[in-house]
Order: C-alpha cells, then structure tokens, then sequence
C-alpha cells in the first residue's frame, strides 16, 4: 500500500512551538493542568505521550508505571483504568497541584480544543507493538472530529505503520534519536511510510540535516528544546516545529527571533 502524503502542521514564518508534555517545566507533565497552561502560555499546541492500559482506555503518560510521577508501581498496560485514576500525579510538582489525575486521551483532545495535540504512541522496549493502541487512536480521532489538528508519532515505526493504516489522512512522525543505525532505519521507514515530518532529538539536528530532512513539504520538529540559543539556532535554520518544557520562554524566543 502505497500511503498518501499528509503535510504536517505548519505556521508560516515560524517555528511552531508545542509544549512538552504540556507546561512540564511548571505543571506536572501530561495532566490536564499542563495541557491547559501550555496554551495559556501561548503555545500552538502540546504533545502528549499514550498507552492502552488493561482496560482497553487510552491513558496520557510517558513512562510505562506511575513510580515517577505518583510514587506507585502499578504499570500503565497492565493495570485499569479505576487503578491508575486512583493516583495522584500532581502533588509531586507542587500543593497547587494535588489531585491531578491520569487523564484520557479524549478529556484532553477536550481541553486543547484549538491547538496542535502531538500523540506519541508508546511502546514497551522488548515487546510487540500494541496495534491496537494505534487502532484506537485513529478511532477516537475519528469520533471526536479531531483529525486535522492531531498529529500523531512515536519511536516504534511498527505503531506508525499501524496507525497510518487505520487513518491514512492524518499527519505523522518518525520520532528518533541517536545510535548507531538510525540513519538506515529512519531512511526506511520514511520511504515506506511517507511521513508527515522528522522529529529528531537537538543532538542531531546540523543545517544539511535540516535540508535534507525538509525536501518533499516534509517538516522538522525537534526535541527537546529550551535554551535560548538552541531555540536561536533552530529559529535560523528554518525548522517547522519544537518541543519546549517552558513553552512560554520558548515562544518568546521564537518572537525575538523571528518577529512573529
């Protein structure tokens, strides 16, 4: 099957600036409160990482248990949805913050109803991909008329693969960073796949790369970036989109840079 290519979201004359798993620097990462004060900080969008927990709902967070972020051991693929709900992931960030729970996909398509939501699909080292977390990605963005504004990725090309099967028309990513076979792998995959945009880790990104990488209408988003130099850096070289922890410092970078 030969995939359509999708353009990647895109604003002219900048940088977009997503906010890294929501306003992190300040919220605790991948709750409601910092999706919505990404945007209040004037983001274009957020990004977001996803598992299918043991209940078969889509859950928002990036590492497979809660130990990090809630102080408990319960792993996101093999608990339910009543479980994970049952802790608290906000109070480490702060009191402010306290009864911040593990939200759904859908609530949080919900609160970010008019910015970019970056999907990272996860997937467990040393495991097959779970196809129907992909799956069931496409369908809620069917469900929920949310389509144009997601942007969907994930490190396992295998999930990319999956999701751009079931939703052929809906801009994608390779995410990658640095090792030893990823220029082959990544070149492989873009070939077979057709992706939307790169999304490379800052290590990697030099000003041939980013031309290379942007042939096509194909985008350069790039991770993860809060210095005001690298954002300086980036800004010059004319990439589509970063990732910031403070996205209110970034996009303020970005406006000295570029003007807009």
């Amino acid at each position: 099957m030969l995939f359509p290519f999708v353009p990647p979201p895109r604003i002219q004359g900048r940088p977009m600036v997503l906010g890294h798993r929501g306003a992190s620097a300040e919220a605790p990462e991948n709750t409601l409160a910092a999706f919505r004060l990404a945007m209040e900080r004037g983001a274009d969008g957020v990004e977001l990482d996803v598992w299918r927990c043991a209940t078969g709902e889509l859950v928002v967070a990036h590492d497979d248990d809660l130990q990090r972020v809630g102080g408990s051991s319960l792993v996101l693929r093999k608990a339910p949805l009543s479980a994970l709900r049952a802790v608290d992931v906000g109070a480490w960030k702060g009191e402010r913050f306290r009864g911040e729970r593990v939200p759904l996909l859908g609530e949080v398509l919900e609160a970010v109803a008019s910015g970019v939501v970056n999907i990272e699909l996860k997937s467990a080292r040393f495991r097959l991909p779970d196809v129907a977390l992909a799956r069931g990605v496409a369908r809620l963005l069917r469900e929920l008329k949310a389509e144009e504004r997601a942007f969907v990725s994930s490190f396992d090309f295998r999930l990319v693969a999956a999701f751009r099967d079931a939703a052929p028309r809906v801009a994608t990513g390779l995410l990658f960073e640095q090792g030893p076979v990823w220029r082959g792998r990544v070149g492989l995959a873009a070939a077979i796949l057709r992706p939307s945009a790169f999304n490379p880790e800052l290590a990697l990104v030099t000003p041939a790369r980013v031309e290379r990488w942007a042939r096509g209408a194909r985008g350069v988003f790039v991770y993860t970036v809060d210095a005001p130099e690298d954002l300086a850096r980036l800004c010059a070289l004319g990439v589509t989109g970063l990732y910031a922890n403070d996205p209110a410092a970034a996009r303020e970078a970005v406006r000295r840079a570029t003007g807009l």
